[in-house]
């Protein structure tokens, strides 16, 4: 909760993943690659319920081992290759809603991003509040500046990206961000299914490493790597496996 606003954390987890077969429950340095984020969002000091939708039963034992809860179980229609995340969030709000559930604040925490962590959640909400309640996403900082991205043309003449000179020091340019796709928050009763998550105005800045969304088995490589290197070599609540 923050002040007086109750927050709920939804984990869209759906079991089909052509990429890396069964990724959400793949085993990452020893845990399911959901129960990171599941340990993430629980560990949050200002989120009150963790919820994981899912059309998957492995999936959904998984993520209650970790803490879970797995109030309702999503439907086939909305768990397909071109289901869209706002659909399965619209749903959940719906459906919590039906079972005398509801929130103020929803944070969307993909289990893709194993490195993001409760501090990341926490500071995503507060900008959120901090800025009249606008939608928040997270950003990581491009490694490439589009300033230099040009585009040719059947001709095989450059034409800038961008209408801004690319006369300047390198540290000199402007810096750009993308969405990272790690954490969205936004006000629950506000969505509807046009709601553009990856358009939330409000900026929450996370780290390189912490920025990581697994897509392919180089990414989950990379993931371990950074894992392994950690101060804290794991990240994972042992203790939520007993609650």
């Amino acid at each position: 909760m923050f002040e007086d606003k109750t927050v709920l954390a939804v984990i869209p987890a759906r079991g089909g993943s052509k990429g890396i077969p069964g990724k959400n429950v793949k085993s990452l340095c020893g845990h399911p690659l959901i129960a990171y984020t599941v340990s993430a969002a629980r560990k949050s000091k200002y989120i009150d319920s963790v919820i994981v939708t899912t059309d998957s039963e492995e999936i959904a034992e998984v993520a209650k081992k970790y803490g879970a809860e797995i109030p309702f179980m999503r439907p086939e229609s909305l768990a397909a290759d071109t289901s869209r995340t706002i659909d399965a969030l619209v749903h959940a709000r719906d459906t919590m809603a039906n079972l005398g559930r509801e929130h103020d604040v929803v944070i969307l925490m993909q289990p893709t991003s194993p490195l993001r962590r409760a501090e990341d959640a926490d500071a995503a909400i507060e900008a959120f509040f901090s800025h009249g309640r606008m939608g928040v996403a997270s950003v990581l900082e491009a490694s490439e500046n589009p300033i230099l991205t040009r585009h040719v043309d059947e001709f095989g003449i450059m034409h800038p990206l961008m209408p801004i000179s690319s006369t300047v020091r390198r540290q000199d340019m402007p810096r750009f961000y993308h969405v990272n796709g790690a954490i969205y928050v936004n006000d629950f009763h506000g969505l509807s299914l046009d709601t553009s998550l990856n358009d939330n105005p409000v900026a929450y800045i996370m780290e390189k490493d912490r920025s990581l969304d697994i897509d392919n088995i180089d990414d989950f490589l990379r993931a371990e790597a950074i894992l392994k290197n950690l101060d804290e070599p794991c990240i994972i609540d042992e203790r939520s496996e007993e609650r």
